[in-house]
């Protein structure tokens, strides 16, 4: 990016957020701290009011917008891509509202673009998806998030007779393990913590707002998450090394070639937080898959497998209602 096209980006980026320090951003354009000075110091010099506030960060002044941006084709194409996407993966209550923005969008494109776009779409598409767990409605967790409203809702804990009802302080919303989490400050346990929102129901919106916490950065919680520490060396056959890629969402690297009278396959190392929840997973694969170490891993799979054997070898018990 010529610094041109660098300071529109920065009035853009002021533009959409009412403050903003010089760190936050540096950290999105990929510049230093004195850099961004710099081109804030070239964008007053042309005229162009920007605010600052000491210890608090930078804003345009009141009233000044840059007219309606056009777009090159590669973000008309970036746009297309992003559509695509949000329509087949988004949760159902965010795919509507994506998609009616993105119309908006590109009913501000010159014709020939919407043509291109319009081609680009109907040449790009994704495989079904497998059925999800239903969840609560992420608008709603999203304007709760955005206000600063308390959340009231019944939760079903992991291995829970029943549900409890929980007031909390929304403070982040996160996507992992194929699932989204809200993270709160729970005023029944008054400590932070992690909802799966397909645990959650009967989701109310309260009138009542609270202040922000200054001890509690998003960025920080994620950062002490438990990170997948621990590897594991797995021989697979050549027919299921795709299915590794895909589906082993922790992490995957190959070691090498399997050589020998075997079947042909690759060695992988798979990152885990823990062996049971790897042993299970690999449990699917059959004889596809053989783990070379740890011998913990070894041992475990192989208990999963002689009870699964055990429980599928018994006759089931014909129960008369």
């Amino acid at each position: 990016m010529n610094r041109v096209d660098r300071l529109l980006a920065l009035i853009l980026y002021l533009q959409s957020r009412p403050l903003s320090t010089a760190e936050e951003m540096a950290a999105y354009f990929g510049l230093s701290v004195r850099t961004v000075y710099r081109d804030l110091a070239a964008l007053r010099e042309t005229g162009v009011p920007i605010d600052a506030q000491a210890g608090v960060g930078y804003a345009l002044g009141v009233g000044f917008h840059l007219p309606p941006v056009s777009f090159t084709m590669e973000e008309a194409s970036a746009l297309a891509t992003a559509g695509m996407l949000a329509r087949n993966l988004a949760e159902a209550s965010l795919a509507g509202h994506l998609g009616s923005a993105l119309m908006k969008i590109r009913a501000v494109l010159p014709r020939p673009l919407q043509a291109q776009m319009q081609r680009l779409e109907e040449g790009m598409g994704v495989t079904a998806q497998s059925e999800k767990p239903p969840q609560t409605n992420l608008t709603l967790l999203e304007k709760a998030l955005a206000q600063r409203r308390v959340l009231r809702f019944s939760y079903q804990g992991w291995g829970k007779p029943r549900a409890e009802s929980r007031d909390v302080e929304p403070l982040g919303l996160i996507h992992y393990l194929d699932r989204w989490h809200l993270i709160a400050w729970c005023r029944l346990r008054e400590d932070y913590r992690d909802f799966r929102t397909d645990r959650m129901s009967r989701v109310e919106l309260l009138p009542e707002t609270f202040v922000s916490r200054p001890d509690f950065s998003l960025g920080e919680y994620i950062r002490q998450m438990p990170k997948p520490e621990l590897r594991a060396k797995v021989r697979f056959e050549e027919r299921s090394v795709d299915r590794v890629w895909r589906e082993w969402w922790l992490g995957v690297s190959q070691d090498g070639v399997t050589e020998g009278d075997g079947p042909a396959g690759l060695v992988l190392t798979l990152a885990t937080v823990d062996w049971d929840r790897l042993a299970g997973w690999l449990l699917s694969f059959g004889e596809g898959a053989t783990v070379l170490e740890p011998e913990e891993l070894r041992s475990l799979l192989a208990g999963k497998a002689e009870r699964a054997a055990m429980h599928h070898g018994k006759k089931p018990e014909s129960k008369v209602s």
